[in-house]
């Protein structure tokens, strides 16, 4: 770092540098890195920029996921491509171009901000925040003790509660959570696993406590324990049990939730874990497949609970390779669930998912540069036919967001929305040699993919081998490595770097938080009746021992005010707990 005040970093590009994510930039002697690379008191305007003529700017152009790119495409890089078995019209079959006839003509993608911290009350009050200015569905966060089953007065709970997201430890919090907002009129996704099932049914306590039948509920439960094992770690119990919650919380919803998303399979978390864009697309449809095929040994009609799965996807900052990954997704899912799962339903064909910008790309250096990255990031997941979408903060590499933050962030996607015309037309990049040819080649290498998870035997079987972890790990060291030699840039950071830090302001969750939520669960704790506490928990303990569906014994649990902790401690007693094995 340079520390004379008056060096400001260049704005320039030395012989075979690069700007942006991508190729060789930033190398020790580019001015770019600024710092000791330009001389003290030499401004870095005085340094000439030197372009080989006819050449090329740098060696090799390369993807934020270290994909080869050529200079040029046409018409040889999609020979294969046949428009009516590849591509199609939006809203139809193989949906390459989108699951819906009319796309964002018709309507547009909801505007989903993930929050959640502290207490239920200021989890609240933050929705309200965002629904005032213009939110149009609630995205829940919660905190790291209820993410693992503790209740906030647990041990392994000191000093997390409320530090991540809202904690919820009974009904109690559920219903100040939700306090004041309709559950018929907004749909709601929360980022829950492990217990998502308890905490499903809590919502669904709320709602009936609102005279909101289970009926007309919309909105998503994460529930994906596999990408837990695989990437980000807050499972519970060993993958039987876990799968057969989810097949419970499958067949429940379709007889008693129909409108309610019993899954979101995710590659967000596997790709903030490291993974590339197509290790991201691979690892995640090879989960669906796996639930699928869960459902159908359950007994359930793949018909009856396909169409309530949905996917949730990470939008990183390499442009055009994003964009192709949604397209590629939606085609190879089509053609799964219709030709290998036996569908009938074509709602059973449509991959529909929800999209956040990557929050691996922000960076605490010059924080204001992550409105830009989330901008783009957001560009891409709408040109590649997203649903829903979260744009991140730009505090968010530091903090939980602040109010501004958060708004700013919502209003990165209204603009897009409103201003920009991208929602005007559909699929607006179809017949682009460029991205069919990286739309194909993502299909191509998903699909080797899928053959290397079959050979060892599947899903599970490859998470207890280890090959998922090694492959993002040997992915995640790739990427640091070429951050580092300055193959990749990352503005701030590796390139155009400040002596002086940007400062903003940060929200921090004070002490107090946790006082307050270990306060509300004792006084939860005193008025309860713990003959029906004990009777609700002894139910949970039969069912588990059972073949039957948990779901109705846990509703029975929350509305007696059984804490969460009560209620996964007795299936951690039945279940037991899931020991990750060492992966060298």
């Amino acid at each position: 770092m340079n520390e004379d005040p008056k060096v400001k970093p260049s704005r320039s590009c030395g012989p075979e540098r690069g700007v942006g994510r991508q190729g060789p930039a930033c190398g020790p002697d580019d001015p770019r890195r600024g710092g000791d690379a330009v001389g003290a008191g030499t401004s870095p305007t005085d340094i000439p920029e030197h372009r080989p003529k006819g050449g090329e700017r740098r060696s090799r152009f390369i993807t934020v996921s270290g994909r080869e790119i050529a200079p040029v495409y046409g018409p040889d890089d999609i020979a294969g491509l046949d428009y009516d078995r590849d591509l199609g019209r939006p809203g139809e079959f193989p949906y390459t171009r989108g699951i819906h006839k009319t796309m964002y003509r018709g309507r547009l993608w909801t505007m989903r901000q993930f929050s959640g911290f502290g207490t239920a009350e200021q989890s609240n009050e933050r929705y309200k925040y965002l629904l005032r200015h213009g939110q149009t569905g609630l995205s829940v966060a919660f905190d790291f003790p209820t993410l693992l089953g503790y209740d906030s007065d647990h041990e392994r709970a000191r000093g997390e509660v409320g530090r991540l997201g809202v904690a919820v430890d009974t009904l109690a919090d559920m219903e100040i959570l939700f306090k004041g907002i309709p559950l018929d009129r907004v749909s709601t996704s929360m980022t829950i696993n492990a217990p998502a099932a308890v905490i499903w049914a809590m919502y669904i306590a709320v709602a009936e406590k609102q005279g909101v039948p289970p009926e007309v509920l919309n909105g998503t439960i994460q529930n994906d324990i596999l990408k837990e094992y695989i990437a980000q770690k807050t499972f519970i119990f060993p993958p039987a049990p876990s799968m057969r919650l989810i097949t419970d919380t499958f067949a429940f919803g379709t007889e008693r939730v129909p409108k309610w998303n019993t899954i979101s399979i995710s590659g967000y978390h596997i790709r903030e874990a490291g993974a590339t864009a197509v290790q991201e697309l691979a690892f995640t449809l090879a989960d669906g497949f796996e639930y699928v095929r869960a459902g159908i040994e359950a007994g359930l009609d793949v018909d009856a609970f396909a169409p309530r799965l949905s996917f949730f996807f990470n939008s990183h900052i390499d442009f055009f390779e994003e964009i192709a990954k949604f397209r590629a997704a939606r085609r190879i899912w089509a053609r799964a669930m219709r030709e290998r799962f036996g569908a009938r339903n074509p709602r059973s064909w449509t991959l529909r998912f929800h999209t956040q910008t990557a929050g691996v790309s922000l960076t605490a250096q010059q924080p204001e540069n992550n409105i830009v990255r989330t901008a783009y990031e957001a560009l891409a997941a709408v040109l590649g036919g997203t649903q829903s979408l979260h744009t991140n903060s730009m505090d968010e590499a530091m903090a939980l967001p602040t109010e501004k933050a958060v708004k700013i962030a919502l209003r990165t996607q209204q603009i897009l929305a409103e201003e920009t015309g991208v929602a005007n037309t559909i699929d607006p990049l179809a017949g682009s040699y460029f991205v069919e040819s990286l739309t194909d080649r993502m299909e191509e290498e998903a699909q080797a993919y899928f053959d290397r998870i079959e050979a060892l035997g599947g899903v599970i079987a490859a998470i207890e081998k280890g090959f998922f972890q090694r492959e993002i790990a040997d992915a995640a060291y790739r990427f640091q490595r070429q951050v580092q030699s300055g193959e990749l840039s990352v503005v701030g950071v590796n390139c155009y770097v400040e002596s002086e830090p940007g400062r903003i302001e940060l929200l921090k969750i004070p002490p107090e938080v946790e006082k307050r939520q270990l306060e509300r669960l004792r006084e939860v704790k005193a008025r309860r009746d713990p003959g029906r506490v004990r009777a609700a928990l002894e139910a949970v303990r039969e069912r588990a021992r059972s073949k039957e569906n948990m779901m109705p014994v846990f509703l029975e649990a929350v509305k007696a005010y059984a804490t969460l902790g009560e209620i996964i401690g007795v299936l951690r007693e039945e279940f037991g707990e899931y020991q990750e094995p060492a992966i060298f």
